[in-house]
């Protein structure tokens, strides 16, 4: 089963799409922060992350950072999805390792769920 990691600090999102991710037959963990977010994915080992650009404390291009990094052992595909839709982030992103960066009010649960089964496949 492939696993999926969802790096959201707001709830209802996280969960909304937690739901509509596990029926579609994945195994998904959650975190509300970057921090949260590192040490799941050093215990989980995810084949892909949903990762939100705005958390609290640190952001997602420093998960990026750290994937990169010091956390170069680990491969999951990363998606980020944010509202912050800002092209110098975006492109720090994609340089960071990001396969895609989609906007949250462009999409819906359907069409984000259609991204994820894109490179999970």
């Amino acid at each position: 089963m492939k696993k999926v990691l969802i790096i959201e600090d707001e709830k209802l999102l996280r969960d909304m799409y937690a739901h509509k991710i596990s029926e579609r037959g994945f195994e998904v963990f959650l975190a509300d922060s970057a921090e949260e977010g590192l040490k799941v994915l050093k215990e989980k080992k995810p084949d892909l992350v949903l990762l939100d650009i705005l958390l609290p404390a640190k952001n997602g291009t420093f998960v990026l950072k750290e994937l990169k990094t010091s956390l170069d052992n680990l491969k999951p595909k990363v998606i980020v999805f944010s509202n912050y839709d800002d092209p110098v982030i975006k492109k720090k992103a994609l340089d960071l390792g990001a396969e895609e960066y989609l906007i949250k009010t462009q999409f819906t649960p359907n069409g984000i769920l259609e991204e994820i089964e894109k490179y999970l496949k």
